[in-house]
């Protein structure tokens, strides 16, 4: 079920990144066969699959049938994230609705039916995977009722994302700029988002039993001795709820909510039914660890910190990949576009961070949390029987192994042997809880040197250097790439003289003007580093004002005539440096304060030149 939740995420991610591809060409109305014969495709290859399982579940063992099936959803799934990307970044069926003027207003409305085509996909293994997977349920499940389950279970992944886009589209669609210029800014965003999750932490569970289809838990033995558990745990909480997760024959519970007056205890029917008051208490006391060691706080926190250290690597991130040219040369060699493949390397490695970050990083937390959470039972009780008996009872009553692995908890075998081993030697439960904690101030004290870094290379000291650096191996390689493109050799010489490197800022000028004489961007910035160079041995008078009077011939803006009058100045044309200036004052649509400054600066030495002036 986690699984499904982070393929969500994963589309999501897939999703929101296809805009770094070159949408020029705009939507083939071909793209829509693919996309029919693609989702054709699948559901075949999904039939075949598990039809070829079911005949071997007569002969196989239940459980090594379930590892199969389970090993199957996890590739087709994954298969499904690939075809979605296919569909989404190769076909771009998402510009089919570019031309409907409520999705330009509301772009959450396009992307959320799109993200509608993964569902799609994932729906389809979960149909053709039912007749398998309904004998591990306890009880009788229906189709729809498992389909359901699984959507739902999924659908909070994206809940956060809804309301944060959705909210941000209704916002700038109405009449208040001041509000939207904010939003904008870095400060903004950063607002924004942390209210939405603290929001959405907070208040989110209310919205998610919703969802879920729970219902309170009627009065009676079943409430009273879960109500007597929380009551000795001294838990504070909404509601008990019954949480009919794949029509109620799982046996499981949970806890969601970091805040009291919203916090809910999910209970499933299966649970209450197979298990003894024992039996229920350890589990309950299991989710009440979770509130207790503020699992969910970290939780939270771990996904804060990857929004954070996204938001200030994205951009340092674009450039670092730039720099890796084999993958370049490779595609060049293939005959991709070098900005089609830069958008594909950077959606390849946001992927794999994504992956590495909650599959692996989160997982291996989840795995120790729920650990903890075992151990919880420890501080009401010596033994841990309750709890290794109901580990036995669902491993049997989901004919599964004990040995299952799974990724976001230890196998039920080894969370049982460990709690034998804690039980014979308690030193281990001490041992466990410092473990956690030195985990946690680790991935604390890594996440912030990882943020530290990104700000630093985004915004802060290291931002300057690391552009010039990337900047300049960029316009090295698309030189080379493409040695007669004017434009490039103007964006060197701009780097080069922002670096202060102005001799090679003046041989790529130079450059431009023999590919391109009447290039008015050359002309201009070559003759005002020939006139106000900070090194006077790159000056020359002469040659900035023959340079100046070429790029006002072919264009008049303030900034062109801003050079001209530097260039005048700079040849003693003081009095014809005033008039132009004033031309440029008076066309200059902004920076007006200097445009006035440099009047007042040529009528200053007009004044002195005077002849009685003293």
């Amino acid at each position: 079920m986690f699984s499904n939740f982070i393929y969500f995420l994963a589309a999501l991610v897939i999703y929101t990144t296809s805009e770094l591809f070159d949408n020029s060409s705009g939507f083939d109305p071909g793209s829509i066969v693919f996309c029919l014969a693609s989702t054709a495709a699948f559901a075949l290859v999904c039939r075949i699959y598990f039809g070829r399982l079911s005949v071997l579940g007569r002969v196989l063992p239940a459980q090594d049938i379930d590892q199969r099936v389970n090993t199957a959803v996890s590739r087709l799934s994954i298969a499904a994230l690939v075809l979605f990307a296919v569909n989404i970044y190769g076909f771009r069926v998402n510009h089919l609705l570019s031309g409907f003027i409520l999705f330009q207003w509301v772009p959450t409305l396009g992307a959320l039916l799109f993200l509608g085509l993964f569902l799609f996909y994932l729906i389809l293994i979960w149909n053709f995977a039912y007749q398998i997977q309904k004998r591990f349920f306890a009880g009788s499940l229906t189709k729809k009722s498992f389909i359901l389950s699984n959507v739902s279970f999924c659908l909070p992944a994206l809940l956060p994302w809804y309301f944060l886009s959705l909210l941000a589209d209704c916002l700038g669609l109405l009449p208040f700029d001041g509000l939207n210029r904010f939003l904008n800014t870095t400060a903004g965003e950063v607002i924004y988002i942390l209210f939405f999750v603290i929001a959405i932490s907070v208040f989110g569970p209310v919205l998610i039993q919703r969802l879920w289809g729970c219902r309170p838990l009627t009065p009676g033995v079943d409430r009273q001795r879960i109500e007597k558990t929380c009551q000795m745990a001294n838990l504070k909480y909404r509601d008990i709820l019954v949480w009919n997760l794949f029509g109620g024959g799982i046996i499981t519970a949970g806890v969601m909510g970091i805040v009291g007056r919203f916090r809910y205890i999910l209970v499933t029917p299966a649970l209450l039914a197979c298990l003894d008051d024992d039996e229920i208490q350890g589990v309950i006391l299991h989710e009440i660890g979770h509130v207790y060691h503020r699992h969910m706080l970290f939780y939270l926190f771990f996904f804060t910190g990857f929004i954070a250290c996204n938001f200030v690597f994205f951009e340092p991130l674009m450039l670092m990949i730039y720099l890796i040219e084999p993958l370049y040369d490779g595609a060049a060699f293939l005959g991709l576009r070098q900005d089609t493949t830069h958008a594909a390397i950077t959606c390849l490695v946001l992927m794999g961070l994504f992956i590495l970050y909650f599959r692996f990083i989160f997982g291996l937390f989840m795995r120790h949390f729920e650990r903890q959470a075992d151990l919880h039972i420890f501080k009401y009780t010596d033994s841990p029987s309750a709890l290794i008996s109901t580990f036995y009872k669902i491993s049997s009553l989901s004919r599964q192994s004990i040995d299952k692995p799974n990724w976001h908890h230890f196998s039920i075998g080894r969370r049982i042997r460990f709690l034998e081993k804690c039980r014979m030697n308690p030193d281990l439960i001490r041992n466990h809880h410092g473990k956690v904690k030195k985990m946690i101030s680790g991935y604390v004290l890594a996440l912030g040197a990882i943020f530290f870094l990104g700000y630093s290379l985004n915004y802060g000291g290291l931002n300057a250097s690391f552009t010039r650096f990337a900047v300049g191996k960029i316009l090295s390689r698309q030189l080379e790439l493409n040695p007669d493109n004017s434009d490039l050799y103007v964006q060197v010489g701009d780097f080069y003289y922002d670096a202060r490197q102005y001799e090679k800022a003046t041989v790529a000028y130079e450059n431009v003007l023999k590919i391109d004489p009447v290039n008015v961007h050359a002309l201009n910035n070559l003759a005002w580093l020939l006139a106000t160079c900070p090194d006077k041995a790159f000056r020359d008078a002469p040659r900035s004002l023959d340079l100046a009077h070429r790029a006002v011939d072919i264009r008049k803006e303030a900034y062109i005539l801003d050079t001209y009058a530097e260039a005048l100045y700079l040849n003693n044309y003081t009095n014809q440096a005033l008039k132009i200036a004033n031309q440029a004052l008076l066309i200059s649509t902004e920076r007006k304060q200097y445009y006035k400054d440099q009047v007042a600066r040529f009528k200053k030495a007009l004044k002195k030149s005077l002849p009685g002036s003293a």
